[in-house]
């Protein structure tokens, strides 16, 4: 029994550390896990520092099954929140969400990261939660989310240190200034947080 036990742990070990050096987006059919508890990068943390406003157009990267989509969009008063994500079955999933909540201010694209589809400055702002350590390559998707959001809009990252693919404060903030992203704030600490940062205007 304690043998096996090892084995087990072990195991999970082994895929866990074989998927921080592979970086994929989670498959649809462990979706389960995106709507487990947030524990320090909650929904409301979200929105304290995404500061979502009403008549603004906002970029969701990755939102799984839409655990933040839904209540990001309700604060969208006349405005909009565009998901986006690698896989259409989550892009789906998250529009049959908001339709059964009865929202209408929600679009949903399929695409990569590295070389998304928008064009230049569209958005007011964007986010992305636990995401960013699943892109092969993180300075391109950061390059192009302060490609597509407007000079002076923000960039929020939030990340978790449960998550195989956590993605370091300090790692991050290196990451997202050779992009072109100023940071701004950060909310929680090294366990959990989100982190803000602003889209520098083009010299």
């Amino acid at each position: 029994m304690r043998r096996a036990a090892i084995l087990a742990i072990g195991a999970l070990l082994g895929a866990a550390l074989w998927w921080r050096r592979n970086p994929s987006a989670m498959p649809y059919w462990q979706r389960f896990f995106v709507e487990l508890p947030h524990p320090g990068i909650t929904r409301e943390r979200l929105v304290e520092v995404l500061e979502p406003r009403p008549r603004e157009r906002l970029l969701e990267v990755g939102p799984g099954t839409g655990y933040y989509a839904l209540t990001v969009a309700e604060r969208l008063d006349g405005g909009r929140l565009e998901v986006y994500d690698l896989q259409k079955e989550m892009v789906d999933h998250v529009m049959r969400r908001t339709a059964e909540r009865g929202l209408t201010n929600v679009t949903g694209w399929t695409g990569d990261a590295q070389q998304m589809l928008f064009e230049d400055n569209r958005f007011d702002g964007a986010y992305l939660t636990v995401v960013l350590g699943e892109i092969p390559n993180q300075d391109l998707a950061l390059e192009e989310l302060a490609r597509v959001v407007k000079p002076g809009g923000r960039v929020v990252v939030g990340e978790i240190a449960l998550d195989p693919h956590f993605v370091s404060f300090g790692s991050l903030r290196e990451r997202a200034e050779r992009a072109g992203l100023e940071f701004e704030r950060r909310l929680g600490g090294g366990f959990a947080y989100f982190a803000r940062f602003r889209v520098r205007a083009a010299a």
